[in-house]
């Protein structure tokens, strides 16, 4: 089904986009993902090409596009390549920046905003513990008071681009008698005493994402290393939130879209019993269902699009379009492992990757589970 919600703009930044993919990333994909990293000259040429800086306005070094389709044009593009691309790219340009954008002070976006834009400086967010993941208002992170000062001490995990940041935006807890009202982002840099990292962690899938452990012993910031307002961190972290579980879904639809075209094309040319196996009725009919799951799941995500840009996007329907294309790709992608046959099961064959790449996208963004009771809640449940 033609799509409507781009236009000549969009489909012209989409073009550059895939010109610099094509240029620069998909003949290192291998080498990244031996590396467990995306390297900095990846980041710093997207940040030459403008594609680092559509949420910052142009007085800070970004783009100031004002649309978030440009963003959506993005992730799908990253997102085709391989899991991992688009996650990385979206932690920190389409999740985390905005922090910075809408709750830094003017020094603070003059002090980090341009090497953000240009790829100079480059974000992670903290909120995952090892005690819980889904359940950010049970932080054990504390920031406790000393003198003009903030003493920071605990840990994160499962940090997206955490071995390889320079500023990590981490909510720790400042007021514990406050409970969920009593936790504060702080703009915590990576040379800061008393940060350290522990290992890249060792994931089942996307290789390429540098994931790791991040530890704070008595670092000491000052106040002007608050991003929004003292105790207001959950509340903002949960303004927040749609835009990331959107940025989810968007990735996930186009990453299992890429890979049912490939695998569409591999039914057409893999022959058993003297014929392409995509002509038997079985898997025509398979394949007719999931074409017919992805137009109807894209027309929704537009739509999830359409509304997130005119800044009407509910929590419960970004909650929506977490859970529905998390779930509908790993259905999708196990579907194809199976239609390649033996081959499907083997590492050199980009389906048996983005199956992998895949299964953690039911985890992150908040857990299906809370997905479901987010949405249960709103039927009143």
């Amino acid at each position: 089904m033609k799509r409507d919600i781009y236009d000549e703009d969009h489909e012209a930044f989409r073009g550059s986009v895939r010109e610099f993919l094509e240029r620069s990333v998909i003949p290192h994909v291998e080498e990244h993902a031996e590396a467990k990293a995306i390297p900095r000259d990846f980041w710093i040429e997207a940040g030459k090409q403008g594609f680092l800086g559509l949420e910052i306005p142009e007085e800070y070094g970004g783009a100031g596009a004002g649309d978030y389709r440009f963003n959506a044009v993005i992730a799908e593009e990253l997102s085709k390549v391989n899991a991992a691309l688009g996650s990385c790219w979206g932690i920190h340009a389409d999740i985390t920046a905005p922090y910075l954008v809408e709750l830094g002070t003017e020094e603070q976006k003059q002090r980090w905003l341009p090497g953000v834009a240009a790829g100079e400086i480059l974000l992670a967010i903290g909120m995952t513990e090892p005690s819980g993941g889904s359940d950010l208002a049970a932080l054990k992170t504390t920031a406790v008071r000393d003198g003009d000062d903030w003493v920071i001490n605990g840990s994160k995990t499962f940090i997206t681009n955490g071995y390889s940041a320079d500023l990590v935006i981490t909510a720790v807890r400042t007021s514990p008698e406050k409970k969920a009202r009593g936790i504060t982002l702080f703009a915590i840099p990576a040379t800061a005493e008393g940060f350290s990292r522990g290992r890249k962690l060792d994931k089942v899938g996307q290789p390429e994402s540098d994931t790791a452990e991040l530890f704070f012993e008595n670092v000491r910031l000052s106040d002007d290393h608050i991003v929004g307002e003292l105790d207001m961190g959950f509340i903002h972290m949960m303004q927040k939130l749609p835009q990331e579980r959107l940025g989810c879904a968007i990735s996930n639809l186009a990453h299992a879209k890429q890979i049912f075209e490939e695998t569409v094309a591999y039914t057409k040319e893999r022959t058993a019993f003297g014929a392409p196996v995509g002509t038997f009725q079985h898997n025509k009919f398979l394949m007719a269902d999931i074409d017919t799951q992805i137009d109807v799941s894209q027309a929704f995500i537009d739509r999830c699009v359409e509304m997130h840009d005119k800044a009407e996007l509910t929590p419960v329907d970004a909650a929506k379009a977490k859970l529905w294309t998390s779930e509908i790709q790993n259905r999708i992608l196990d579907h194809c492992v199976q239609l390649h046959g033996g081959y499907g099961f083997m590492n050199e064959y980009r389906v048996a990757r983005a199956w992998r790449d895949a299964r953690v996208s039911r985890i992150w963004a908040g857990s299906n589970e809370i997905m479901k009771e987010l949405i249960g809640r709103d039927l009143g449940l």
